[in-house]
């Protein structure tokens, strides 16, 4: 979990969270789609509706209030969605003014109830119905003949364009634009010059996220439909950026909002986090650095700071600087921003972009591959000291990490997170608490513990978030729940429950489509799964293709399945030479797991060419590296491998007494492959063991040997592995035949005849492979 600690990202504009006010100048207007929002509320104060439908209009009523103006279709569908009835009235009503005459207008202004006098409806004049229909009746009556009448045809064109043909309303729409552009609050003339000032600057947009996506946009947002946008925008994309805007949307709706004030600052600070999504370096850097200067040249941070407002600037923007190259790989640039903005912070004696700059320094070294535990020991110190508590919590977390990987024990590593998440707790650090989890997890599975990691990763899922949700935003999107979901993804996959795994799948890939930040977490999960599949299954032809794709999110996993196609078609040479490169590889990335996974391919490779005795090196050293570290799967599987051994080379007494040792924790946590095989070795050590001892007791470890060969072919059965169940039918028809047991025994080789037939291909020899 190296991108854990993008979350140090500092985010001046969600700490301010507020936007700069006076952005743009733009007054409020009264508008024909801010007369149906009208139309809307006087209905819902007059009408009787169901306690569900009101409490759905309730909920809509603050984003149609502040939110972008919408066309008549797509507020009617809006309302329609949330109240059938009570959108046929308000369509009712905008038909009796559009269609009547002006002084149908004037007497549903005249009727509105008054919001000092409504104390038993929405209407009150605290509430947000009474304020707005309060800031509505004020414009309106301070409107002089001429822009009540313009108002009264803007209406008309608002509502007959809803019914007009497509090309009728694409020449209609500037002509409304231009009719709404005089009807300001604060004037009480009609005047030429003004309105032929503003009429560019000053017409509302109408909608933007709640828009189609293909609708021209047709002027400047105002202040607070900016405000609310922006808001809106930035909110879904760090909780759910499935609802948020399409990056090309979004980025149209953002270059339209620049072209009216380039210099505004939070625009361009959303515009870097839209272009961080498609992983555009270019636009990502322009917008960042601009919202810098933009942030000084707004006069903001020299009000609130004095004179330290320019330099706080200048050093955080270094810090997002080295984030973002951080992000992109770029560790050079990344290191040489970071520095400057180390500089610029000790001038200043700024500590906590220094503990900033701390932590993003340890975690640059980690992604170099270099050991930062002495770095990041001295960052939990010192964000201890200065009461930073999720930069504490984050570095205690990134030694757990690297603690995991140097083969630190169990026990140790959960003491530190216990006392980790003690600190979440108290400081309702939601999102570290969910990080931990995600860990916690992965350490589990590493250590090779399925039950533990299960447990973890359902906790995860079923936890209720502290974080406060708005919009109607499921908080799951976060990497930590991508990490969980993968997980048991691969669980389920090794005890074959395929059904499982694409639901799992299925909701990744809806919850991270492919253009989001994590998809690549569950992309390679979903190869990796259907590549150890095709694999189990003996269709190597449908495994190869899985291996191009596979290296292309990581090149080590990419390399090591190439290696295993090339050993299952045999072809040895190919696969000995990726295997030897592999291993110098994870020799310098200090990759244990892989380490050991190449030596036990390297034995096999041996076993190909009967050098049994060769392969003991090789798993004798990978036996003694999974123990280093913990590793109970790996220790596991490397004892199969040399319990099979042990039984070629003549020994098949020592190689069961070695097997028991590993049958426990592979029958408790270990895959349905590694089962099977487990008891298919067993089975035949069994088989061994009886011909060397009395008739009586032969004859019981050979019928002990058919119920595990029985045991396995239930295994192998659960993964349709065919090639495998052809190996225990041979030996069970071999097993019945010495126990003279004639009809089961012509069952078994019939099985193993039409299994044989199946597949089309010769059958390996059962000696070389475990």
């Amino acid at each position: 979990m190296a991108s854990v600690h993008e979350s140090l990202y500092f985010n001046p504009m969600m700490t301010n969270g507020v936007v700069h006010a006076n952005v743009f100048g733009i007054k409020d207007w009264v508008t024909p789609y801010k007369i149906s929002v009208l139309a809307l509320l006087y209905e819902m104060t007059t009408s009787k509706i169901s306690l569900p439908e009101r409490r759905r209009l309730n909920k809509l009523i603050l984003p149609l209030q502040q939110g972008p103006d919408l066309t008549l279709g797509q507020f009617l569908k809006t309302v329609e969605d949330c109240c059938p009835q009570t959108a046929y009235a308000v369509k009712l009503r905008l038909h009796e003014m559009a269609d009547g005459e002006l002084k149908d207008m004037e007497f549903f202004f005249s009727t509105l109830p008054t919001p000092f006098t409504a104390f038993d409806s929405e209407a009150y004049k605290t509430s947000v119905v009474g304020l707005f229909m309060r800031h509505m009746l004020l414009a309106y009556n301070k409107l002089s003949f001429s822009q009540v009448y313009k108002l009264y045809k803007s209406l008309q064109q608002y509502y007959h364009s809803h019914y007009a043909k497509p090309t009728d309303r694409q020449v209609d729409v500037p002509v409304l634009a231009a009719d709404d552009s005089d009807m300001d609050l604060t004037s009480t003339e009609d005047t030429v010059g003004d309105r032929t000032d503003k009429e560019e600057l000053d017409t509302p947009l109408h909608e933007s996220e709640l828009r189609n996506d293909d609708a021209p946009s047709r002027g400047p947002l105002s202040q607070k439909q900016a405000e609310y946008f922006l808001a809106r925008q930035a909110y879904l994309l760090k909780n759910d950026e499935n609802k948020a805007l399409k990056p090309a949307a979004l980025q149209d709706e953002l270059n339209n909002m620049l072209k009216f004030n380039p210099d505004f600052a939070e625009a361009h600070y959303l515009n870097y986090l839209n272009s961080m999504r498609v992983q555009d370096i270019f636009i990502s850097t322009h917008s960042l650095l601009h919202y810098f200067d933009r942030l000084i040249l707004s006069g903001s941070e020299g009000k609130s700071n004095g004179d330290e407002g320019y330099g706080r600037s200048l050093r955080y923007a270094a810090l997002n600087l080295a984030s973002l190259h951080c992000r992109f790989g770029h560790y050079q640039q990344a290191d040489l921003a970071l520095q400057e903005a180390i500089r610029i912070a000790q001038e200043s004696n700024d500590h906590v972009c220094l503990q900033h700059c701390l932590s993003w320094l340890y975690t640059l070294e980690q992604m170099k591959g270099s050991d930062s535990s002495v770095l990041t020991e001295d960052s939990v110190k010192m964000a201890a000291h200065f009461c930073l508590p999720y930069l504490a919590s984050l570095g205690i977390q990134s030694l757990v990490q690297q603690g995991a990987i140097q083969g630190k024990t169990a026990h140790e590593l959960m003491d530190a997170l216990k006392d980790t998440d003690i600190l979440h707790w108290k400081h309702s650090l939601s999102e570290l608490i969910e990080i931990s989890l995600a860990q916690t997890t992965s350490i589990w599975r590493m250590y090779g513990k399925s039950t533990m990691a299960l447990q973890q990763a359902q906790l995860l899922l079923n936890m209720s978030s502290l974080e406060p949700v708005n919009f109607g935003v499921q908080q799951n999107n976060t990497e930590a729940f991508a990490v969980a979901l993968c997980h048991l993804a691969e669980l389920h996959a090794e005890q074959g429950l395929y059904g499982a795994v694409a639901e799992i799948l299925l909701h990744l890939k809806e919850q991270f489509p492919p253009h989001t930040q994590h998809a690549k977490l569950w992309m390679l999960c979903d190869l990796k799964i259907q590549f150890e599949r095709h694999m189990n299954e003996g269709k190597y032809h449908l495994a190869e293709p899985q291996v191009t794709a596979i290296a292309a999110l990581n090149k080590t996993e990419g390399l090591y399945r190439k290696a295993q196609v090339l050993k299952a078609l045999n072809r040895s040479t190919e696969a000995y030479s990726i295997l030897q490169r592999l291993q110098v590889h994870c020799e310098k990335t200090k990759c244990t797991e892989m380490i050991i996974r190449v030596m036990l391919s390297t034995a096999e490779l041996h076993w190909e060419s009967c050098g049994f005795s060769t392969a003991l090196p090789f798993l004798l050293q990978a036996l003694a590296l999974a123990r280093q570290h913990h590793l109970q799967a790996l220790a596991s599987e490397t004892v199969l491998h040399l319990a099979f051994t042990q039984l070629m080379l003549g020994v098949p007494e020592q190689a069961l007494t070695v097997l028991h040792e590993a049958m426990e924790p592979i029958l408790a946590h270990g895959a349905v492959m590694d089962k099977g095989r487990a008891l298919l070795l067993t089975a035949r050590c069994q088989m061994a063991v009886a011909g060397s001892r009395p008739n009586g007791q032969g004859q019981a470890a050979l019928g002990s040997a058919v119920q595990t060969l029985d045991e396995a072919a239930s295994y192998f059965s659960m993964l349709n592995c065919k090639e495998r169940l052809r190996d225990v039918y041979y030996l069970q028809a071999q097993l019945y035949r010495s126990l003279r047991q004639t009809s089961q025994c012509n069952k078994c080789a019939m099985l193993f005849r039409l299994l044989d037939q199946e597949l089309q291909s010769p059958a390996a020899p059962i000696s070389m492979r475990l």
